[in-house]
């Protein structure tokens, strides 16, 4: 009964026993009775409090019941604005610091954030598995900051709405540029930084010229510190997750173009380095330039162009590097 629930309650069910209502009842009358808007804003009130004390009180509980209703509950933020606040108060997700099955709120990621994280971070993927093992996460491993699961297929519309927490702002770290480096961090490895620079700069521009229109920019990543490459989205652009839902709906939707992050540090990218400047024509260079791309694409759980070609091309470099290697 939509008028006396929001459609985000659906899971509930009750009796609403009421001495106020016209004893004529009609969908018409129910609609503008007073006593109907007082009667829904009381049992949503009511109905956030119980899951509240819960939360509070049986912990356990109120995991299994956000295992079973968390993605309606997800739908309030959406659509009721003036109970946004208390709703973000019973967001639950899994996240980098705690074991499968776990959950965190957002008020106990903010208590266990480190001294210089200015920022809640999060990742959307298919599954917890792929969240966890998502080359985006490196660096905010390294610097002991915890990431949220954003893994419900509702959580891509909901971060548009819930962009931040207790004046924290949300930030997706498959997007855009990150900087989660402190003033001396980064002026200690500002020197490291413009040398890395300098000496990827030809090699980049000659990956950005062999993946053309497959990518929207090559460029050196902050993100890395043991992949050798991985695919962002720019700030405003549609996340991989988004657009894995989009294409379910309507397999026409155009691919979006991604920017192919490289990690300067990687023996591999080290070794491109060297391949470019001793030949900038060299057949191997678009060959592993193409390597990384569909290493980049699985990565990110998102289909080969031609699964065909990349077989055919780890084939034929294993048997290169075997021959090479007697």
């Amino acid at each position: 009964c939509e008028e006396l629930l929001p459609n985000w309650l659906r899971f509930l069910r009750g009796v609403v026993d009421s001495a106020d209502l016209p004893l004529n009842v009609s969908r018409e009358i129910l609609q503008e009775a007073r006593a109907i808007r007082i009667i829904q804003k009381n049992l949503v009130k009511k109905v956030l409090d119980t899951l509240a004390d819960m939360k509070e009180k049986n912990p356990e509980r109120y995991q299994e019941f956000w295992t079973a209703f968390g993605s309606m509950l997800k739908e309030g933020l959406h659509t009721d604005f003036e109970n946004g606040d208390r709703i973000q108060e019973l967001l639950m997700y899994e996240s980098s610091l705690l074991e499968a099955g776990k959950r965190t709120t957002l008020a106990e990621y903010v208590s266990r954030m480190p001294e210089g994280q200015k920022e809640i971070y999060y990742v959307t993927a298919e599954n917890r598995i792929a969240a966890a093992n998502a080359p985006q996460l490196e660096a905010f491993k390294a610097k002991g900051y915890e990431v949220l699961f954003f893994t419900d297929p509702v959580d891509d519309w909901l971060s548009q709405d819930l962009t931040s927490y207790k004046e924290k702002k949300l930030r997706n770290i498959g997007k855009g540029d990150v900087d989660i480096d402190s003033d001396d961090e980064k002026a200690a490895k500002e020197t490291s930084r413009k040398q890395a620079e300098t000496d990827n700069k030809d090699l980049v521009a000659a990956m950005k010229e062999i993946l053309g229109d497959k990518v929207k920019e090559v460029r050196l990543s902050k993100r890395l510190t043991e992949s050798a490459c991985c695919l962002v989205s720019d700030e405003w652009g549609m996340g991989v997750h988004m657009e894995k839902i989009m294409k379910a709906m309507n397999p026409d939707t155009p691919p979006t173009k991604r920017i192919l992050e490289l990690n300067p540090g990687h023996p591999l990218i080290a070794a491109l380095r060297g391949v470019h400047a001793h030949d900038a024509k060299d057949p191997k260079l678009a060959e592993y330039t193409a390597m990384l791309y569909d290493e980049a694409l699985l990565t990110a759980q998102l289909p080969l162009e031609d699964p065909l070609a990349f077989a055919k091309r780890v084939s034929r470099l294993m048997a290169d590097s075997l021959q090479n290697s007697k």
